[in-house]
């Protein structure tokens, strides 16, 4: 049974069923979804929307779920269900009985997928800005052990004399920069939806500022409308990612250069390193090489 087939007399074509199924790329979102139902379910709780006892009920019985999901012991399939959200709501309302119906009390999906989406982009976008830090903090370090002089190139033709260490800077503010992108998309997409229903809320008192609370966001959304419709996030996210893989690439390509015998600037470490089955003299960097073709700057 759909979240939404109650006023419908005929099933859904199968065709249809399978094209309107998103639940293998939805799954992602299993702990965002629950983290966002367990907010809504204590504010449905706080503000007498449902009772308490239901409110403690729904909580108890998403925590169990996503413990389950996350030991392993409760697989979520990529069908059967429409989405995440309708495989959540069913197993909890399988667990706890009709209870488990009224999570979904005052919320569309539409809101409901908006919030789960933000905070795992949140959520990701955490992992990736310690991972630029980490790489940033490698520069330094390399730079500092190796602070040699070399010459500068412009198109393969030696330029002014630089060090090594002045070098990996360059890379290092170039990731600065990417961070501060990343960081910019955080603050836009920072706003809580939960709340606005389909497009327009809801007639229900509830109190979105908790939720917002409740889900580390920086506040409400403004507009309802937007707030439902909004994934200029996302094209921002991947635009920046974009910028981040030309730069990796460039300097995967500088180091595939540096580390041949024309230059022998650098070298890499045997266990990051692939050869020739005829070439016994070649060693190259194999993870700077892959990165390289994913973005064309190398022929295969």
């Amino acid at each position: 049974m759909k979240l939404w087939d109650g006023r419908f007399t005929k099933g859904e074509d199968a065709d249809m069923t399978s094209f309107d199924n998103s639940l293998p790329t939805s799954k992602l979102l299993y702990k965002e979804d629950i983290q966002g139902s367990i907010a809504h379910a204590k504010m449905l709780g706080k503000q007498n929307i449902i009772s308490q006892k239901e409110s403690a009920a729904i909580v108890d019985g998403l925590k169990e779920i996503l413990t389950d999901v996350e030991q392993g012991s409760l697989i979520i399939p990529d069908s059967g269900y429409e989405d995440i959200h309708s495989f959540i709501e069913t197993t909890l309302t399988k667990k706890i009985g009709e209870d488990g119906k009224k999570l979904h009390t005052a919320r569309s999906r539409n809101d409901q997928i908006a919030v789960d989406t933000k905070m795992y982009f949140k959520n990701r976008l955490q992992g990736i800005l310690e991972e630029i830090d980490d790489l940033v903090d490698t520069f330094i370090a390399k730079g500092q052990e190796n602070p040699y002089l070399m010459p500068g190139y412009t198109h393969l033709q030696k330029a002014q004399t630089i060090t090594f260490k002045y070098y990996l800077d360059a890379y290092a503010q170039m990731l600065l920069r990417d961070k501060k992108r990343l960081l910019n998309a955080i603050n836009i997409m920072d706003e809580n939806p939960l709340g606005s229903g389909a497009l327009a809320g809801t007639t229900h008192n509830i109190d979105r500022q908790l939720t917002t609370e409740l889900l580390n966001f920086k506040k409400p959304v403004k507009n309802f409308i937007d707030g439902v419709s909004d994934r200029d996030y996302v094209i921002e996210t991947l635009s920046d990612f974009s910028i981040i893989g030309v730069h990796l690439s460039r300097l995967s390509e500088e180091l595939i250069i540096y580390a041949s015998q024309e230059f022998q600037y650098v070298t890499f470490d045997d266990s990051l390193s692939t050869g020739s089955s005829m070439m016994p003299q070649k060693k190259e960097c194999r993870l700077s090489r892959t990165y390289s073709w994913k973005f064309g700057f190398v022929d295969r």
